[in-house]
């Protein structure tokens, strides 16, 4: 029998890399995704798999984070070797003015997730999606070692959402762990994140379609990796002997404007003709700098990170220039995607 995993936020940048990385490993993945009026598939539709095909390794069930009877009936139905909770509303800025979904979501949504499998009583391995932000003013290098300051809803709910996960490690003896990683980056980032909205913007520039770009703070440093080495990292964290957090990181810090100068260079593109200051961009409290010492998952997991900052600026700008070729393809047509088939039928 494969194994079986579950991933909450299937749909996102990293949920579809992990899936990936699952199903070419010979996993069962299961994906949790919340039931709306348009479907937000897009970055999965090229691992479609019929549910009704015998040979079907990926199945897509309907849930929130949010609704905890649910969860706990999913779990009993799928029964994971592994979950994998990357769910939570995820951008900083919007958190300052969402502060209680994101709590409810990124914060409670994680205890709901571990209560459901201590009362189920699953023999599973937990893996939660902890941040760099959650360190916030704590000056970098930042490791496991480093006071977590958060700075934002966001940072508060994954800092709750980190506890929990410890507290029921160390209470219930749940192979839990805290996968702290730093920002990661890819041609599937949302493109409301700065690195996206760069690339993004350079490619329509580029093409005649966009003259301006607004952003806020350029001076931010942040350590940014390739989403695809950090979910690699996820899965071999839950491969370990023993339950433990770690960070994933490049060690190497850039500013905003660093990269974006980088995106544009490679398009051969003068930046400062096009980039506009916007204050409408610029976080309540800013964090400074983030940069992550990755020293423990290098020696304990043997994970690096292999992509650097300014290749990833590179290969986020190419896959955009090519998307701006293809803009308009249409998703994958509904009714060949019941996304809401379950394991063994419809939920």
């Amino acid at each position: 029998m494969p194994k079986r995993a579950l991933i909450t936020g299937i749909t996102g940048q990293d949920g579809s890399y992990l899936a990936e990385l699952l199903l070419a490993k010979g996993y069962e993945v299961h994906g949790l995704i919340r039931r709306a009026s348009t479907f937000n598939t897009s970055r999965i539709e090229h691992l479609y798999q019929d549910p009704h095909d015998p040979q079907a390794r990926l199945f897509l069930h309907y849930g929130d984070l949010v609704d905890a009877a649910r969860l706990a009936t999913l779990l009993h139905e799928v029964a994971p070797d592994e979950v994998y909770n990357l769910a939570a509303q995820s951008h900083v800025r919007v958190s300052f003015e969402e502060p209680e979904h994101t709590g409810d979501t990124t914060g409670m949504g994680a205890m709901r997730l571990l209560e459901a499998v201590r009362v189920m009583g699953l023999d599973c391995r937990f893996y939660q999606a902890s941040s760099s932000e959650m360190f916030g003013a704590s000056p970098p290098p930042q490791s496991e070692q480093t006071p977590f300051y958060p700075p934002s809803p966001y940072g508060a709910a994954k800092v709750y959402a980190y506890w929990v996960t410890r507290n029921y490690r160390e209470a219930y003896g749940m192979f839990a762990v805290n996968g702290i990683l730093f920002n990661h980056e890819s041609p599937r980032r949302g493109e409301t994140f700065v690195t996206r909205k760069i690339t993004r913007a350079v490619a329509r520039i580029k093409a005649g379609a966009q003259n301006q770009l607004y952003l806020g703070n350029l001076d931010a440093v942040r350590d940014w990796g390739y989403a695809p080495e950090y979910v690699e990292g996820m899965w071999r964290m839950l491969q370990a002997d023993e339950p433990d957090d770690y960070v994933l990181a490049t060690g190497q810090g850039v500013t905003v404007r660093e990269f974006l100068v980088a995106a544009f260079e490679h398009a051969g593109l003068d930046w400062q003709k096009h980039v506009k200051f916007d204050d409408r961009y610029l976080r309540p409290t800013e964090v400074d700098a983030l940069i992550g010492d990755a020293s423990k998952a290098r020696q304990q997991l043997g994970w690096t990170a292999g992509v650097m900052p300014g290749e990833l600026a590179r290969i986020m700008v190419d896959a955009d220039v090519e998307a701006m070729d293809h803009e308009g393809r249409p998703w994958i047509d509904a009714a060949r995607h019941p996304a809401w088939q379950s394991h063994g039928g419809a939920s």
